[in-house]
């Protein structure tokens, strides 16, 4: 990736406000049966029972593996039926990052930062991971699942343009400005479903 990035990439086809697009809730499943499976799975590999965990963009699921619970679990989301729905949640929080990028959490709060197939609707992406950086304990991890799927109007060019090689190594760039070290990109697609493509950096 270059240092500059054109603005175009960030543009989406409907600019109108989130808070519309998202009144309405969306009670479905957005990827296959066995990409969910497999993204629990590897949430039941990384993740710890001990630890606080941020689901960033939640909504009334988290995949997080039934038979573990975790210190705490914070979703941060658009839609308040969805999240009240969640029963992973032990706290609620409505937000719109791209209105505000800045994360409503202390410093050093979580253990992990959590997005799950809703990457491509970031219009500030980088100073959303600073401050998922900022808001991540030290050794904390950021975790992204990325597959194919998307509301066209709302995912930003890049990730309707882009090779997915290359929406890969954009989510790592988004990393690596933030500061996030040890990223590395994990494939875990399951045969005959949609790709999981899993991006992980650590705040050293």
């Amino acid at each position: 990736m270059t240092d500059k990035l054109p603005d175009q990439l960030f543009k989406r086809q409907d600019e109108s406000p989130d808070e519309a697009f998202y009144s309405v809730s969306r009670m479905v499943n957005h990827i296959d049966d066995a990409t969910i499976n497999e993204i629990t799975r590897f949430y039941w590999e990384t993740l710890k029972p001990e630890e606080e965990l941020l689901d960033l963009m939640s909504s009334w699921v988290s995949h997080l593996p039934e038979d573990v619970s975790y210190m705490k679990v914070t979703g941060l989301g658009m839609n308040l039926e969805e999240l009240n729905a969640n029963p992973r949640l032990d706290q609620a929080v409505v937000h719109n990052l791209n209105d505000t990028p800045i994360l409503p959490f202390a410093d050093a709060a979580f253990d992990a930062v959590m997005i799950v197939v809703s990457i491509q609707y970031l219009i500030r992406p980088f100073e959303v991971f600073e401050e998922i950086r900022r808001v991540l304990k030290p050794g904390g991890k950021c975790i992204v699942s990325m597959s194919h799927r998307l509301f066209p109007t709302k995912a930003i060019y890049a990730f309707q343009t882009l090779a997915p090689q290359d929406r890969v190594r954009l989510v790592q760039e988004y990393m690596r400005r933030a500061g996030l070290t040890g990223i590395e990109f994990i494939d875990r697609s399951p045969e005959k479903a949609d790709p999981l493509w899993i991006i992980q950096g650590f705040n050293a």
